[in-house]
């Protein structure tokens, strides 16, 4: 595990440097023009592996994600996707290049069905029935449940299936690399454990590359195949999931 300075530097590279999706270099980010809750971040998310970050509260995980996606546009820095930067890419054309993002709060619509919930997610291309057809297809082949469930309103179903939906609705887009903002929060732990499970799968089964921010340190370490530990916006730590074996140390608990 690797303890970085608060001086910027680029994340330490695992893998052969064609393996990287994402690639977050020298980020400053804020709300505000001249406040930055990130600084200096670096980050790399290799491809079909889950890169978690980790921290405490109010430490800028979630802002992160939100400028990786577009929500957000940095003050200074640049994110590169497959190598190429996205900087000025509008959010709906980050979609179309293979970026997804499931946000903390559940945001599926309790009073449409569990199919009308996933058809949300084929919103670009509405226009193509047949393409449309054929990604519910493939998730009711992922996700047989959602099958069974297919006409029930969305709000009957359990927290972990909520959650289903809602990652077989990002699904429908055939992203490269999903943003997953703790996709847990509030679920009992039978439910947390369906749910990372899912990401597991994602990874192995359809070697889908993940950015994983959790406060479930054991779970998130579980899964995870690289970690960045963030403090007061910076990197504070960074390495494989099997070096953070010693959580009082790395996180201060």
């Amino acid at each position: 595990m690797n303890q970085e300075s608060t001086t910027p530097v680029s994340a330490a590279p695992v893998e052969g440097q064609n393996d990287v999706m994402l690639d977050v270099k020298n980020l400053y980010v804020g709300y505000y023009k001249d406040l930055n809750i990130l600084q200096g971040i670096n980050l790399q998310a290799r491809r079909a592996r889950i890169t978690t970050i980790l921290g405490a509260n109010g430490v800028g995980k979630s802002t992160l994600l939100k400028a990786i996606y577009g929500f957000l546009s940095p003050n200074q820095g640049d994110i590169l996707l497959e190598g190429k930067s996205i900087l000025n890419v509008p959010i709906h054309e980050r979609i179309r290049l293979g970026i997804s993002y499931i946000p903390q709060q559940p945001g599926i619509f309790r009073w449409m069905t569990v199919e009308e919930n996933l058809e949300l997610g084929a919103w670009t291309f509405r226009h193509d029935k047949k393409r449309i057809k054929r990604k519910l297809e493939e998730n009711y082949e992922r996700f047989p449940v959602l099958k069974d469930r297919r006409h029930s309103k969305a709000g009957e179903l359990s927290g972990g299936m909520q959650r289903m939906v809602e990652i077989g609705r990002t699904l429908m887009t055939d992203p490269k690399i999903i943003l997953v903002d703790e996709p847990t929060a509030g679920l009992a732990k039978l439910l947390s454990e369906m749910v990372y499970q899912m990401l597991v799968d994602l990874r192995d089964l359809e070697e889908l590359t993940i950015v994983l921010v959790d406060q479930e340190i054991r779970y998130a370490l579980a899964v995870a195949d690289y970690v960045y530990v963030l403090e007061l916006g910076r990197n504070k730590f960074q390495g494989p999931a099997e070096e953070f074996t010693d959580l009082e140390k790395a996180f201060w608990v």
